[in-house]
């Protein structure tokens, strides 16, 4: 027993699943026994689906110790210009606009990690400003008009097929394979917990750096289009302070904020979190001026245990190396 309790202290995946069944099982009952079908399921990863695609780039620059708060301006420049695009019947191939979406969030990511890396700017300073920049574009490419469900009808009907938990689950399988058996993911955890021996060692930090905020952009444009699709509608206020979900998704689960910790699979499970919790306050019939505040306590609560617990696993470990 003692054995169990030691590994589950040790073991955050293990803790935080564990959690996120007994809120499940105690929304369920609060909610009179709706909350676990299928369909209430669906609907929880397909309304944070954007959440959880971009939680997998924010997990990889959180790791090397950056933070990327411009990912919604990407999201809303991205997904604005292939809507009008759209809109406009410049492009109607839908895939082809997915491409474009991705090549925007890629070069915005680009420009934000060159400087970073290269011009050794702090990654909030940067990132707070870019921020503006990629949203004040979004605005530039509205020019006060914004695309309907109408004229976004061929995206909005990709939305509507399985085509975003596909895309989400081929996401999350990609990074795992990346994250964990290859010299990538390797290096982005080297440089996290140590950046100088990093580079000692013969790693390009800079290389890597510039590539982790490449590949945050290439999923928030993704996220862009994924957003035209679902919602059918493209404006520049499009999932506008959602970053601050996005970042909470990863911390919940266990992402170090400082760098070198961090799972797929637990930033996974912080997303599924997030989104139970957002999905359950208004179902358990809280009153809205209330919902803010219990998320909150609810998040800082799990995220406390978690850092209790990373605590009791390195005091074991080094009780075991005393010994």
């Amino acid at each position: 027993m003692k054995a169990f309790l030691r590994k589950l202290s040790g073991n955050h995946e293990i803790s935080l699943a564990i959690i996120l069944v007994v809120l499940f099982i105690v929304v369920d009952i609060l909610s009179g026994f709706t909350f676990h079908g299928i369909g209430n399921i669906g609907e929880i990863f397909k309304n944070n689906s954007l959440t959880l695609i971009m939680s997998l780039g924010m997990l990889c620059v959180l790791l090397t110790g950056g933070i990327d708060i411009s990912i919604t301006g990407v999201l809303a420049f991205a997904g604005m210009t292939v809507g009008m695009l759209q809109k406009y019947n410049v492009i109607k191939n839908v895939p082809l606009l997915f491409l474009i979406a991705i090549a925007i969030g890629a070069l915005c990511g680009l420009l934000n990690g060159v400087v970073i890396a290269k011009g050794k700017v702090s990654p909030i300073i940067c990132t707070l400003g870019a921020m503006y920049i990629w949203r004040g574009l979004a605005t530039v490419v509205y020019n006060g008009e914004w695309a309907s469900g109408e004229n976004v009808a061929g995206m909005s009907a990709f939305g509507n097929t399985a085509g975003p938990y596909i895309i989400l689950a081929a996401a999350f399988v990609v990074y795992f394979v990346v994250m964990k058996w290859t010299p990538f993911g390797r290096k982005v955890y080297a440089i996290g917990s140590n950046r100088e021996a990093a580079q000692i060692s013969g790693i390009n930090v800079d290389r890597v750096e510039i590539l982790v905020y490449v590949l945050m952009g290439v999923l928030a444009g993704l996220a862009g289009a994924l957003s035209v699709s679902l919602y059918g509608s493209a404006q520049p206020t499009m999932q506008d302070g959602k970053e601050m979900d996005v970042i909470a998704a990863c911390v919940i689960g266990g992402v170090s904020m400082s760098g070198g910790r961090g799972t797929v699979v637990g930033t996974l499970l912080g997303g599924i979190f997030y989104a139970v919790v957002y999905k359950a306050l208004p179902l358990v019939g809280l009153e809205s001026i209330w919902q803010n505040l219990i998320k909150g306590v609810i998040i800082l609560a799990v995220v406390v245990i978690n850092v209790v617990s990373q605590r009791i696993s390195r005091r074991q470990t080094l009780a075991r190396r005393e010994i």
